[in-house]
């Protein structure tokens, strides 16, 4: 018998056998045939709208599962939004500046490069980039992602670099930016500043040192019998390579420090709370105690650099801790927040005598054109001449690398473009700002309010070719930075036609508005700023480039969605930017 007869089975259409790899290339092209998104568009065309604002996907490499997942969520969103009575148009986008691109277009070039200009360099990138574009277009449309893939954003076209220069410069003119010399995240191998979405924290070895610094003032008040004793302060730190830049000591004010008595190095001051510890760590037996020292007894004294001759001062500073070392923090000004700042209020120098490829610069005394890694061995070796040094080993600790080449980063200071937090309240705005979004879940709003309250000011300049540049001009004869409302304005006529390929083809005089003057000195001559903007504030301005200058959207969105990696991302410099320029933040739900 044929069972098969003996079965009620329904009757239906649908093949046996799915086919999905056939059917479903099929299917996407049947979609796009029948431009079934724009006539969705057309039909809700008078509907209230619902604005999904596309985060953009660096164009370079294929795509991956974590942007299937990314662009899935936000096709769930929109044509759920669609079905349910609303007018949710989807503009994708790409962010398209950047050293990702840079190096690849390098290695691409080799020495061919030698022989080109900046504008045919910049050129190589643009088309790096859009051929990426075109390829992850294709890929997110087999995702089945419906929405505007004919006309998505480009951080790279020229309307929206152009309104990246106006954002900046109006940040400028507003009196928010600002030239400066600070210690920033520098990476000797990219050759450029880095921002704090750049950091990745991976495990590192570094050498571990015990140092003394001879004092210098006589402290028989203070420890009475210290007479005919050396008295050396105690510091340590994994950074032996920033001792040539070392200009001070900071303790904590309201710590008590120690004198303690040893048998082979004189009296050590530390900290009192973590003499038996350091001790133990230094292999030093047999102390004792001698005296107690108020820290405000020892500000302004001064010590002996342990192999340079010059001071080193003693300060006080709440950033010192007990939680390592000995509570006396070797400070060098130019490399490390905290040591800039407390070297600012004693009015030290901004010391940082390391070149861009992070090698010692020629003035430096013996280690001169060593790179600073490398120099850390020479350092410690000549602590040991010297009779300074009291414990070196190897540590792993978790410190910041590049997010690119993966290499270890340097704090340095350079002279570099900051958008200050405090001077026009900015961090203040954002945190009210943030108070009233919707953050998807809940812990997202602490996340970023604890980012934006702790952050330090915003280092925008990068020292690369392919991005926007940062559109101000510097007075040849007193160098005072220049820039106006028409100077502004004219970058962003001519980055519109032209795109920002015209500042590195075209002189300062050709640049700037006719018989544009020095406020400072009078002068008439000027040259460009020769750094690029980060390409964080390239997608940060999103919200103007795209939401401002469509007919379709608006500002601000009704939603951002992105991975929470973004919290220190775009949506921080979203937040930024849009505070910034407009005071208010740029979505109403995250």
């Amino acid at each position: 018998m044929d069972y098969k007869d003996t079965l009620n089975l329904p009757s239906t259409q649908f093949a046996m056998k799915a086919n999905l790899p056939k059917r479903e290339p099929d299917q996407l092209k049947e979609w796009e045939e029948k431009q079934v998104y724009d006539k969705i568009k057309t039909q809700s065309k008078d509907k209230p709208s619902f604005i999904l604002h596309d985060g953009p996907p660096y164009a370079n490499g294929h795509l991956h599962i974590g942007h299937a997942i990314n662009k899935i969520l936000k096709d769930i969103i929109v044509r759920s939004k669609q079905m349910t009575g609303y007018r949710s148009h989807y503009v994708p986008g790409w962010d398209c500046h950047g050293l990702p691109i840079e190096h690849n277009v390098d290695k691409k070039l080799g020495s061919k490069k030698k022989e080109m200009t900046p504008v045919q360099v910049r050129q190589a990138c643009r088309n790096y980039a859009k051929s990426f574009v075109d390829i992850q277009r294709d890929e997110f449309k087999r995702f089945g992602v419906s929405g505007e893939w004919n006309t998505p954003y480009l951080t790279m076209n020229n309307e929206y670099e152009a309104r990246i220069a106006k954002e900046c410069g109006e940040f400028a003119l507003q009196g928010d930016m600002f030239l400066g010399k600070k210690p920033i995240y520098w990476c000797c191998s990219c050759q450029t500043a880095l921002a704090e979405a750049e950091i990745e924290y991976h495990d590192h070895t570094s050498p571990s040192i015990y140092v003394k610094f001879l004092v210098k003032d006589d402290l028989t008040q203070q420890i009475p019998d210290c007479a005919g004793q050396p008295v050396s302060i105690v510091i340590w730190t994994t950074t032996p390579w920033t001792l040539p830049a070392n200009l001070g000591i900071a303790l904590h004010p309201d710590f008590v420090y120690a004198a303690v008595k040893t048998p082979e190095h004189g009296i050590l001051i530390l900290a009192k709370d973590l003499v038996e510890q350091a001790l133990s760590e230094m292999d030093i037996t047999g102390y004792s105690i001698i005296s107690e020292i108020d820290s405000a007894d020892l500000e302004k004294k001064t010590c002996a650099h342990p192999f340079y001759n010059r001071d080193s001062i003693i300060m006080l500073g709440d950033h010192v801790t007990l939680e390592a070392g000995t509570g006396c923090v070797h400070t060098a000004p130019g490399h490390g927040v905290d040591d800039h700042i407390i070297g600012k209020r004693y009015g030290l120098d901004c010391y940082s005598p390391v070149e861009d490829n992070g090698v010692f610069s020629d003035t430096v005394e013996k280690f001169g054109g060593q790179f600073i890694f490398k120099a850390n061995t020479s350092i410690i070796d000549t602590l040991e001449t010297e009779s300074a040094l009291l414990k070196s080993e190897q540590m792993s600790h978790s410190y910041p690398h590049c997010w690119r080449c993966k290499n270890p980063v340097i704090y340095r200071a350079t002279p570099q473009w900051f958008i200050s937090m405090d001077k026009m309240g900015l961090r203040k705005n954002s945190l009210e700002q943030i108070k009233k979004v919707e953050w998807i879940p809940s812990w997202g709003q602490e996340r970023i309010y604890s980012m934006i309250e702790h952050r330090p000011d915003w280092c925008l300049s990068r020292q690369r070719s392919w991005g926007v540049p940062i559109p101000v001009f510097h007075c040849k004869s007193c160098k005072h930075v220049h820039v106006s409302r028409e100077s502004v304005d004219k970058i962003y006529d001519l980055f519109k036609i032209h795109s920002s390929d015209i500042w590195f083809d075209k002189d300062a005089e050709f640049l700037m508005p006719e018989g544009s003057v020095c406020e400072n000195c009078n002068g008439t001559e000027f040259e460009k700023d020769h750094n690029i903007l980060d390409v964080w504030f390239d997608s940060g301005v999103s919200h103007a480039a795209v939401l401002e200058e469509s007919p379709d959207l608006d500002r601000p969105a009704d939603l951002y969605l992105e991975g929470s990696d973004q919290h220190r991302g775009w949506f921080h410099s979203s937040l930024l930017t849009s505070v910034g320029r407009t005071g208010s933040a740029p979505y109403k739900a995250v």
